[in-house]
C-alpha cells in the first residue's frame, strides 16, 4: 500500500472524523473552560490516537488517521492554523452555549453571524491571514509514526472557508472581496499541503460540503442577499480547488461533498437521527463539478433520498474513484450487505465497478454533534469492509 497507483485504487475508506473517547470528550471540555492544562489535553490526545490507529489497523483499514482527535470541529483544520480573522474571547464556548434545532428529522439551522469561531460562523478579518501553525501537519506526523498503513490527514477546501468569510466587512484589507481572499487561502493551503507532502505524505483529503449549497435553494438565496453570484462563486470554488492541488506529482487527493452532519436523540426512542444542513440532487452541478475538479477521487454522500439517484455518475472521467458514502453515521440502524451490494450494482450501471468504492456517507465524530457509540461505529466500519470483499476481492 504504498505506491500512488495502490492509494488511488483503495475500495474501503472513512471520512475522517471518528467517534471521541468519553475521556477525550471530557478533557476538550474542561480545557476550553479553563479547568484543564494543556498538557492533560495533548496526554490524552495522544493516548486516544494511539489506540484508534491500532483499532483502524485491526479491522482491516487499508487508510487510517488520527480520527480529528486533536480537534472540536473538522474545520479546524484551517481555522486553527491562521491568525487574521475577528475571532471574539473564549469562541470555543459557542460550542456549549449555541442554541441548536433539536428537532430530529430536520434542517438543522445555524446562526452563521453569531459570535463563535472563525469557518463555524462568518467572520471578518482585522489584518490579511497568515499561516502561523499546521495543524493537518501534526496530526500527520504523529499518525504516520505509528501507523503500518498509509495515513491520510483532512483539510477544508476553499469554498467552505470562503462561504464563511463575511467579506462585505473586509473590503479594506481585501479590496477584491471574494476574489483576492480565495487567492490567499488558496496559497495559504498550497503551503501547508506542500509541508505534508515534504513529511511524507501520498493522500491528502479536501474537506468540500459547501459544493452541496450551490443545488439547496436556501443556501442560494442567502448567497443572492448577500449580493453574490451562485454561478460565480462555483466557478471561483472549482479553480480554486484545482490550483489547491497542482504540482504535486505522486500524491493522491480526494474531495468529500456532503449536505452536513447533524445528528440529534429522538426523543420517543432516545435513538441517534438524521438532521442535515442543505437539500438538494447532484444532477444540477454533477457534470461541471465531476468533469472540471482534478482529484483522484471523489467521496459523495449517498445515505439518504436527498442525495438523489446514481445518475449523475455517468459525468465522471474514467481516471477518477467514486468513493460511495451509502452507510450513514446519523443512525445506529445496521446495512446489511445484501442492501450496500445491491446499491452499488445500481451505482455501477452509471459508472463502472472498478472506478468504484465504499465509506460513511461522512465523520463519525464531532464535538458539537450527537453521535454514535464506538461499538456501533466499528459495526458499521466492519460492514463495509466485509461488503467491499465480497464485491472487489
Amino acid at each position: 500500500m504504498s505506491t500512488e497507483t495502490d492509494i488511488r485504487g483503495v475500495r474501503v475508506e472513512h471520512i475522517g472524523s471518528l467517534v471521541r473517547p468519553e475521556p477525550l470528550r471530557d478533557v476538550f471540555t474542561r480545557y476550553d473552560q479553563g479547568q484543564a492544562k494543556a498538557e492533560e489535553l495533548r496526554s490524552l490526545q495522544d493516548d486516544a490516537i494511539r489506540e484508534v490507529i491500532k483499532k483502524q489497523e485491526s479491522h482491516g483499514l487499508p487508510v487510517v488517521n488520527d480520527g480529528e482527535f486533536r480537534r472540536r470541529n473538522f474545520q479546524e483544520s484551517f481555522s486553527e492554523c491562521v491568525s487574521g480573522f475577528d475571532v471574539p474571547r473564549q469562541a470555543t464556548r459557542f460550542y456549549d452555549e449555541s442554541p441548536v434545532n433539536e428537532t430530529p428529522l430536520e434542517r438543522a439551522e445555524q446562526d452563521f453571524n453569531a459570535a463563535g469561531p472563525a469557518i463555524i460562523t462568518r467572520r471578518k478579518v482585522v489584518e490579511k491571514l497568515q499561516l502561523v501553525r499546521n495543524l493537518p501537519l501534526e496530526e500527520f506526523q504523529y499518525a504516520h509514526a505509528l501507523a503500518t498503513r498509509p495515513a491520510k490527514p483532512t483539510l477544508i477546501g476553499p469554498d467552505r472557508i470562503a462561504q464563511r468569510f463575511k467579506w462585505e466587512d473586509s473590503l479594506s484589507l481585501y479590496a477584491g472581496g471574494l476574489d483576492d481572499f480565495v487567492e490567499d487561502v488558496v496559497r495559504i493551503e498550497r503551503d501547508i499541503i506542500s509541508q505534508l507532502v515534504n513529511a511524507g505524505c501520498r493522500y491528502i483529503q479536501i474537506d468540500a460540503p459547501g459544493y452541496t449549497a450551490y443545488v439547496d435553494q436556501v443556501s442560494l438565496e442567502r448567497m443572492r442577499s448577500r449580493g453574490e453570484d451562485p454561478d460565480r462563486n462555483l466557478e471561483r470554488s472549482i479553480n480554486a480547488d484545482n490550483a489547491l492541488i497542482e504540482g504535486f506529482p505522486g500524491v493522491t487527493f480526494g474531495i468529500h461533498l456532503c449536505r452536513g452532519n447533524a445528528r440529534t436523540i429522538d426523543p420517543q426512542t432516545g435513538e441517534i437521527v438524521p438532521q442535515w444542513h442543505r437539500e438538494g440532487h447532484y444532477d444540477a452541478i454533477a457534470e461541471r463539478l465531476f468533469t472540471s475538479l482534478r482529484h483522484n477521487r471523489i467521496l459523495l454522500e449517498y445515505d439518504s433520498e436527498r442525495a438523489g439517484s446514481f445518475e449523475p455518475l455517468r459525468f465522471v472521467p474514467k481516471d477518477k474513484v467514486v468513493v460511495l458514502g451509502l452507510v450513514t453515521t446519523k443512525s445506529a440502524r445496521l446495512e446489511s450487505v445484501v442492501e450496500l451490494g445491491g446499491r452499488v450494482d445500481k451505482a455501477a450501471e452509471y459508472c463502472p465497478l472498478d472506478q468504484l468504492a465504499l465509506s460513511p456517507q461522512c465523520g463519525f465524530g464531532g464535538l458539537a454533534n450527537k453521535s454514535l457509540s464506538e461499538d456501533d461505529q466499528w459495526r458499521k466500519l466492519d460492514r463495509i469492509m466485509e461488503t467491499a470483499g465480497k464485491i472487489w476481492g
